[in-house]
């Protein structure tokens, strides 16, 4: 007797090639259905995508027998993409993959989730991941409101002072074309500068 497959065993294995349509199609499906905006990608384009950044990403898929039932994409700091099959939703399908995740990044990693998908936030939250700033979605292109989320790691204070260091970086930057910009406004011809 084979076991159903709502009993089938998930399993979780690197992605080939020949999954990209399958993970496309995935994609699409779990964003329509989840409370977020729409793709603005449609399913070949997505697999495009996915085809493209196999060997650059990891791509792991999750499978109950032969169907797919979701997916993640991560790179050294970042998971760009976990989705889960919505007839798979709070089957424990998701649970896998972020503990995949975990397990291959234990230094830490950053993830964006939009706004309005509340469900993904309280996931997010029950795993132990922390939301760490908001957007008003101008960066991405569905233009709509994000939040930064971080599972810190194995050494959180480690993770968030590295992610600190950053920060003061941009702002070292900023503050440098600040000056140069004052200083371009004072020698310029027409008034004085803005102090």
């Amino acid at each position: 007797m084979t076991p159903t497959e709502g009993e089938a065993r998930l399993t979780l294995r690197q992605a080939l090639l020949a999954d990209c349509g399958r993970l496309a199609s995935l994609h699409v499906a779990a964003r329509a259905q989840a409370p977020m905006p729409a793709s603005v990608h449609d399913v070949a384009r997505v697999q495009s995508w996915l085809e493209g950044r196999l060997g650059a990403d990891e791509t792991w898929v999750a499978e109950r027998g032969v169907r797919v039932v979701g997916y993640a994409r991560f790179g050294q700091d970042w998971l760009d993409d976990l989705y889960v099959d919505p007839h798979a939703w709070r089957d424990g399908v998701g649970t896998a993959l972020l503990d995949l995740v975990k397990a291959r990044r234990p230094a830490g990693f950053s993830l964006w989730v939009f706004e309005s998908n509340a469900p993904a936030r309280r996931f997010y939250a029950r795993h132990g991941l922390v939301e760490l700033e908001r957007t008003d979605g101008d960066a991405n292109e569905e233009r709509s409101p994000d939040v930064r989320v971080v599972w810190p790691g194995a050494e959180p204070r480690a993770y968030l002072s590295r992610l600190l260091d950053d920060v003061e970086k941009d702002l070292d930057e900023l503050t440098q074309r600040r000056a140069a910009l004052l200083a371009a406004l004072d020698s310029a011809p027409g008034g004085a500068a803005l102090a």
